[in-house]
């Protein structure tokens, strides 16, 4: 409690001496261009303004403009032009450390003088998505309470996004598991945003991405456009921001766990880049608190644009990271200290994602060609007791590695949108496995080289004054690993969208399709002793979606809305060693989907999702969102049951104020319906040629996911303070997660009894087992954060 104390009086100590010693300036510039999203034309004199203020102007005949003597703060810049939607840019940060810069894009309109298209909104909806679509921008992941600056936090506020009580950060979408979702950065696939990821899944404790880099992110909840394939319960894009244009400028950033530096700049009057580099200093901390395991974790990212004339961009990216996780051999005085010694494995991690997108635009849209190569690489090796010269138990390496190519086309023909292309793929995965198991030592090195393809295409219009929207896509993959699969026919993947508005408001909104997923790599490449692949006979995923909803959007930038969605899934792998469904896994650190398995398990999920957001209006926002939902997939007897990702209500309360002196208060409430657990299989687990292997329990299977826990509410809060001076700014923010330190009994750990000499205590019934005890699990804690950015 003292440290708390100590942290808050450091904070408002602070705020105070450099409000009393400094003086600051407060006027900053946006500035950008503002042009055709198709053509890349420029549109000239259009009217560019900051909502509910007297700033504003127009743009020239290259579609340039720019606003000055702005007083620092947010800003909801909104843009129009005849012949042109209306388009609004929300929470523009304005300082005087440097421009902001705005690349804005305006679809033309084809009924401009109808009244449905006249009120401009911050909340996007196409004729491709027109629901289950959510934008976010980087203010809002910067400031969000709770957050640590990690967008997979921070959809945890939106409705159908489940969060847990741990320190992971997991994507659960609509009752999916964490490996159902794909994650693009300026159109360039990226498998992974997570730190320690778990393999066969993407989920992981902390965020990879830096939010520095981040202009907007749209998250589909469902409605994929036909040229996102490969996903069955999320896409995320993020759209990274322009660098500054004027000179060299640098961000840096003490955050929760992690230190950060961001440059940014010109590099001639056509090119930019930005480069970040981040450093976490977690492993002090967890030393300090005495915890057994030890995570360090470094990330790189970079980003670089140019342009020539009107008619060419190339935007390339980099994204990197090394991740160690080392045992703390001196924290082993508790019981539960000891469990964790004796489990965990020694694990490194490293991973890129590097790609280029070229964009050439054409008189009436533009194509894109997108190159990109990411790998991973997992390595984890355990030792009884922590002994390297003793025996073994565990010794696991595994490397994948894709090359993509991606061709499209987004164009316009007779009213009619249309998006079109092909995209190949060559992947290569390996694995080397020695694990010692209760009877036996299971040893097998797997190479695999796999063809990928598809292709895909898109047609959307308008009709009756757009007030009803139609599109219609497909899409079509294959790949090498099988007969079956080398069939695109096999995966058609049909989808329909359609929305009504009544009025300029309010709009009825449908969306039905079919989509496919391919199995990990862990479930491809798994082998025999003799080198045979196991499950060839596996085969794509299939989940088909309905989605209906209302929508309502005010002019004062509030939306409410109503969804209920269904989800069926079919062909999930259902791994035969331990019969359970793929599904239910990937929620742990590790690797999943090493095993036998067969394309059988079936599952679904469905709910009801409500929404109230009310986007930056007069230095107010927040968010209401309630999900009722349900998640089954069968088990080993066919019957359904609830999935490990059964959150049955889910509620946040997101709310913000900004205040005069550039103070800002926020918080975050969340309650979520305690999700299911398999406990333990003790008959199993306490049999001395198990746990000599394990060193930890055997989930007993027959009773999956039987247990529940608790309910679980935390209130996360957070207070901003900035300064602008003359050529630089100071933002200092306290967020405590978790303020009023609710804890929940987590599953337990179900361990061998030791001695004092540190060795299993033999049963004395039954000299074929140990005695066995359970250790508590407490989830939920309270961990406060003084962070610190400055901008040059």
């Amino acid at each position: 409690m003292k440290k708390h104390t100590f942290l808050l009086r450091t904070f408002f100590l602070v705020c105070f001496v450099s409000a009393t010693s400094l003086v600051a300036f407060s006027q900053g510039v946006i500035k950008g261009r503002v042009y055709n999203s198709l053509t890349n034309e420029p549109v000239s004199y259009a009217a560019v303004f900051l909502q509910n203020t007297s700033f504003g102007g127009f743009t020239d005949s290259l579609g340039r403009f720019e606003v000055n003597g702005i007083p620092a703060g947010l800003y909801n810049v909104e843009v129009r032009y005849t012949g042109y939607k209306a388009e609004v840019v929300y929470e523009v940060q304005v300082t005087n450390s440097k421009p902001y810069i705005l690349e804005i894009p305006l679809k033309e309109d084809d009924n401009a003088i109808d009244s449905v298209n006249i009120v401009a909104s911050p909340f996007k909806q196409s004729a491709e998505s027109p629901l289950s679509l959510r934008t976010i921008g980087t203010n809002e992941i910067q400031r969000n309470p709770g957050g640590n600056r990690d967008i997979s936090r921070v959809v945890q506020s939106l409705p159908g996004v489940a969060s847990t009580p741990s320190f992971r950060n997991d994507i659960l979408i609509r009752g999916g598991g964490p490996n159902e979702n794909r994650f693009y950065i300026d159109g360039i696939e990226t498998p992974n945003i997570n730190h320690f990821a778990t393999q066969g899944a993407a989920g992981g404790p902390v965020g990879l991405l830096n939010v520095d880099f981040i202009g907007e992110v749209d998250f589909y909840s469902g409605a994929f456009p036909a040229n996102r394939g490969n996903a069955l319960s999320s896409v995320f894009e993020f759209r990274e921001r322009a660098a500054r244009d004027d000179r060299l400028g640098f961000t840096a950033t003490v955050g929760a766990s992690d230190l950060a530096l961001t440059a940014e700049g010109p590099v001639s009057e056509n090119s930019s880049f930005m480069f970040s580099a981040r450093r976490s200093y977690l492993q002090f901390l967890f030393k300090l608190l005495g915890l057994p395991f030890l995570p360090t974790y470094n990330d790189f990212q970079f980003k670089s644009k140019t342009n020539w004339g009107s008619r060419h961009e190339l935007t390339v990216i980099g994204l990197g990271a090394i991740d160690q996780f080392s045992l703390n051999l001196d924290a082993d005085s508790t019981p539960s200290q000891k469990y964790f010694l004796k489990n965990l494995p020694v694990q490194t991690q490293w991973n890129y994602t590097v790609g280029a997108n070229y964009k050439y635009f054409g008189d009436n849209g533009f194509w894109n060609v997108i190159l990109s190569r990411n790998m991973i690489n997992y390595r984890a090796y355990k030792y009884l007791d922590n002994n390297e010269s003793g025996t073994k138990l565990q010794d696991y390496t595994s490397q994948e590695s894709e090359n993509k190519l991606r061709v499209e086309y987004t164009g316009k023909v007779g009213g009619f949108r249309l998006n079109y292309g092909v995209n190949y793929e060559l992947a290569r995965y390996v694995n080397d496995t020695y694990l010692q198991l209760p009877f036996g030592v299971e040893t097998f090195n797997s190479r695999l080289l796999l063809s990928k393809y598809g292709g895909f295409g898109q047609l959307s219009r308008s009709w009756l004054d757009e007030r009803l929207r139609l599109s219609v896509g497909t899409r079509m993959d294959g790949n090498s690993f099988s007969t079956k699969m080398a069939q695109p026919w096999r995966t058609l993947s049909p989808r329909f969208s359609a929305s009504y508005f009544f009025n300029s408001q309010l709009s009825w909104n449908f969306n039905t399709g079919i989509f496919y997923q391919l199995p990990p790599y862990t479930v491809l490449g798994y082998r025999d002793a003799n080198g045979t692949l196991v499950n060839k006979d596996i085969d794509y995923i299939r989940t088909s979606h309905v989605v209906t909803g209302l929508a309502f959007v005010s002019p004062k930038n509030l939306k409410l809305s109503v969804e209920g969605y269904y989800k069926k899934y079919d062909q999930y792998p259902f791994l035969l060693p331990d019969s359970i469904s793929l599904a239910n896994l990937g929620g742990d650190f590790g690797a999943i989907g090493n095993g036998t398995a067969t394309s059988t398990s079936q599952g679904r999920t469905y709910g009801l999702e409500v929404l109230v957001q009310q986007r930056l209006f007069k230095g107010f926002y927040g968010i209401l969102a309630y999900t009722l939902g349900w998640s089954e997939f069968q088990d080993k007897h066919g019957k359904y049951i609830p999935s490990s990702w059964d959150s049955r209500h889910i509620i946040n309360v997101t709310a913000g104020k900004k205040w005069k002196g550039n103070w800002e208060t926020g918080f975050r409430w969340r309650f979520t319906t305690g999700q299911p657990f398999t406990p333990a299989n003790e008959s199993l687990s306490s049999l001395i040629t198990v746990w000599d292997s394990r060193q930890r329990e055997v989930p007993d299977y027959n009773r999956l996911n039987s247990q529940r826990l608790n309910n679980f509410h935390q209130l996360d809060v957070r207070v901003d303070k900035r300064w602008y001076f003359k050529s630089w700014s100071l933002n200092l923010y306290l967020d405590i997660q978790n303020s009023y330190n609710n804890a929940i009994p987590g599953p337990p750990y179900y361990t061998a009894v030791f001695d004092e000499n540190d060795n299993p205590v033999v049963s004395p019934t039954d000299p074929t087992r140990y005695q066995m005890q359970y250790l508590e699990n407490s989830l939920g804690i309270l961990q406060p954060t003084l962070g610190i950015i400055v901008q040059y």
